[in-house]
C-alpha cells in the first residue's frame, strides 16, 4: 500500500499540537510497517529527522500553506497532482484539512470544531475558511478520526455525519513526561520560578485557552490570600499574535507571572514535572494533551468541566466552572492548601494516564486506514 500524509506541521524547534500528534502517529506508522510505503508531502523545506525510515519518500509541495488562499492552492492542486503522480492508493490528512479536487480516498483527523461554536476566537479570514471548508471535508472524507467522543458526537451532530464514519482514539503523551525526584523539582524551580512551587499553564495562548480568566483567578487567590506562595508559570505562545496579555492583570500579579514561550522538550518536561498543581481550563477542548503529560508526572490537576476535559481527566483532576473566575480561584486555594488532596489526585493521574498511549492510537489510526 501507498500512503501519502499531509506532514506539514512537522517544523523543527516549532512543534504544537498538530505537529506532535503528526510527529508521534507518523513515526510509529513508518516503523511498524515496513512493508509499506509512505511519501510524506511537506509544505517547505524539512528536516531530515521527520524521514522515520527507508520506506518514505519525503516530497515539497508548493506552495507553503500557511494562508487560506494558500491553503486552497495547497490541498486542491497540489496535492491532488502528486497523489497521482506517486500512486497514492489513501491520504492522512492529521490536521483535518483535505482535498476537494481529488477521487483518492482521505482520512482526516478533526481533532475539534470549537470555530463553530466560538468564531469569535479566531480573525476573520480564517474563521471564514474554517467553517466554509470542514463540513465539505468531513462529507468528502472516506472516514473521519478524531481525539475524543466528545468531539466524534460533535462533529456528527454539528455536521449532520453519521457516527459510524467517525472513530474517536484518545491522543497520548510523549514518554519523556515523567515524575522527577524532589530534589530535580527544587533544582527545576530555581531555574524558572524564583524557587518557588508554581501553578503552570501549558498551551498556546488562544483565547478559547481562558488564559484571562486564569490569571485573573489568580491574581483574585492573592488578594484573598497573600500568603500564597506559589507563583504563576505559562508556557506557550500566541496563536494570532493579537493578545494583550499584559493589560489583563495588576503589575503587581504580573511579578508573580513567569511567561515561558514555546520551550523544547527536555525542558519543558522538567516544568511539567516540577509543577506544584496543573491548572487547565479552556472552556472549548478536542482532547486536551497537557492533561495527560501533567498525569504521566504524578501533578495534581485543576480542569475546567467543559467538552472533553472530564473525558480525558475522569477522576483525576480538581473540576472549575471555566466561565468563573470566583470558581477558578477557589479550587487554586482549595488545591494548594490541601496537602492530602493535592496527594490523592497525584496518585490517581499517574494510575489514569496509563490509559494513554500513542502506541495504542497509532495502532487504531492504522486500522482505519487499512480498511479504508
Amino acid at each position: 500500500m501507498r500512503i501519502g500524509i499531509n506532514t506539514r506541521f512537522l517544523l523543527k524547534n516549532k512543534m504544537e499540537g498538530f505537529g506532535w500528534y503528526t510527529f508521534e502517529i507518523c513515526k510509529r506508522l513508518v516503523e511498524k510497517h515496513p512493508e509499506h510505503q509512505f511519501v510524506f508531502f511537506f509544505d517547505r523545506a524539512f528536516d531530515p529527522s521527520f524521514v522515520f525510515g527507508p520506506n518514505v519518500t519525503p516530497v515539497v509541495l508548493f506552495p507553503p500553506a500557511r494562508h487560506p488562499i494558500l491553503f486552497r492552492i495547497w490541498f486542491d492542486w497540489s496535492i491532488p497532482k502528486a497523489l497521482k503522480k506517486h500512486k497514492i492508493d489513501v491520504f492522512f490528512s492529521p490536521d483535518g484539512y483535505l482535498s476537494l479536487r481529488t477521487i483518492i480516498k482521505q482520512v482526516g483527523t478533526i481533532h475539534d470544531i470549537n470555530f463553530e461554536h466560538f468564531p469569535e476566537d479566531i480573525p476573520k479570514g480564517a474563521r471564514n475558511y474554517l467553517r466554509s471548508f470542514f463540513s465539505r471535508f468531513a462529507k468528502k472524507a472516506a472516514h473521519i478520526l478524531t481525539v475524543s467522543e466528545y468531539s466524534k458526537q460533535d462533529i456528527a451532530k454539528t455536521y449532520g455525519i453519521v457516527p459510524d464514519k467517525i472513530t474517536a482514539i484518545w491522543n497520548g503523551a510523549n514518554p519523556k513526561f515523567q515524575p522527577l525526584s524532589e530534589s530535580g523539582r527544587i533544582d527545576i524551580r530555581k531555574l524558572h520560578s524564583n524557587e518557588k512551587p508554581y501553578f503552570l499553564f501549558v498551551g498556546s495562548l488562544h483565547p478559547r485557552k481562558n488564559l484571562k480568566r486564569l490569571m485573573q483567578a489568580y491574581e483574585q487567590l492573592l488578594s484573598e490570600d497573600p500568603e500564597t506562595e506559589n507563583d504563576l508559570l505559562i508556557v506557550g505562545t500566541a496563536l494570532w499574535k493579537e493578545e494583550k496579555i499584559d493589560t489583563w492583570v495588576s503589575e503587581e500579579t504580573l511579578c508573580r507571572i513567569h511567561f515561558k514561550g514555546h520551550l523544547p522538550l527536555d525542558i519543558l518536561t522538567n516544568i511539567v514535572a516540577a509543577a506544584d498543581i496543573f491548572v487547565y481550563v479552556p472552556y472549548f477542548e478536542g482532547f486536551g494533551i497537557p492533561l495527560v503529560e501533567a498525569m504521566h508526572c504524578g501533578v495534581p490537576i485543576i480542569s475546567g468541566n467543559k467538552t472533553s476535559l472530564p473525558e480525558v481527566a475522569g477522576d483525576a483532576a480538581l473540576y472549575c466552572d471555566p466561565f468563573s473566575v470566583l470558581d477558578i480561584a477557589e479550587k487554586m486555594k482549595l488545591l494548594v492548601r490541601d496537602p492530602n488532596l493535592k496527594k490523592e489526585l497525584s496518585q490517581k493521574g499517574l494510575v489514569r494516564a496509563k490509559e494513554f498511549s500513542w502506541d495504542k492510537a497509532a495502532d487504531a489510526v492504522w486500522e482505519v486506514l487499512s480498511e479504508i
